[in-house]
């Protein structure tokens, strides 16, 4: 990849690993992966939970009518985690806190002073053009991060590909399982 400065960048896979790298977790043999700690320690990001995050200060007042599930402000180096959602799931939670991390680590630098990332459902599902680009991108980093590949080949051949057991053992959702396990090519062909 390259910036639109003509700089090389690294993909959102390479992103998570040199993450990994740096806070001493590449060789990690268990899971899960800490991602509070990473975002706190190693990205020096605080990471909150709020009821409603469209109601924060400084959200625009045309998503005051939308479901967010996190959203980073850059300039606060703050991430914050829709508090209802992850009190249902901490898979998700931590999905969320991972793909924040994304964000801050592969788009937050060229943003305007102070501009929050925001990350609807309907961009992280499926938006349009450039802001689809940029949520699949934290989406790849975030699945990266929660389920290195090199520790999730290792606990699929132990687990026999039980994507709930592997989900369990990752504390992510079935779904997010299911999605990586397909992207590293680790599932047969009946199971995608």
């Amino acid at each position: 990849m390259t910036s639109s400065s003509g700089e090389a960048r690294m993909t959102p896979e390479e992103s998570a690993a040199a993450l990994l790298d740096a806070y001493g977790l590449s060789e990690l043999q268990d899971p899960p992966i800490p991602v509070d700690e990473l975002a706190e320690e190693a990205e020096g990001l605080d990471v909150q939970e709020h009821p409603d995050l469209s109601t924060l200060p400084g959200v625009p007042p045309e998503l005051a009518a939308t479901t967010l599930s996190g959203l980073l402000f850059p300039i606060d180096k703050r991430i914050w985690v829709a508090a209802l959602e992850a009190a249902r799931s901490s898979g998700r939670r931590r999905f969320t806190i991972a793909h924040e991390i994304g964000h801050w680590r592969l788009h937050h630098r060229g943003q305007a002073r102070g501009r929050a990332v925001f990350c609807r459902p309907d961009e992280v599902d499926g938006g349009q053009g450039a802001a689809k680009k940029v949520e699949a991108e934290a989406n790849r980093f975030a699945a990266a991060l929660l389920m290195p590949g090199h520790l999730l080949r290792v606990e699929a051949e132990e687990c026999r590909l039980n994507v709930g057991l592997l989900a369990r053992r990752f504390e992510v959702s079935q779904a997010a399982m299911h999605v990586r396990l397909t992207a590293l090519d680790l599932l047969p062909e009946y199971m995608r």
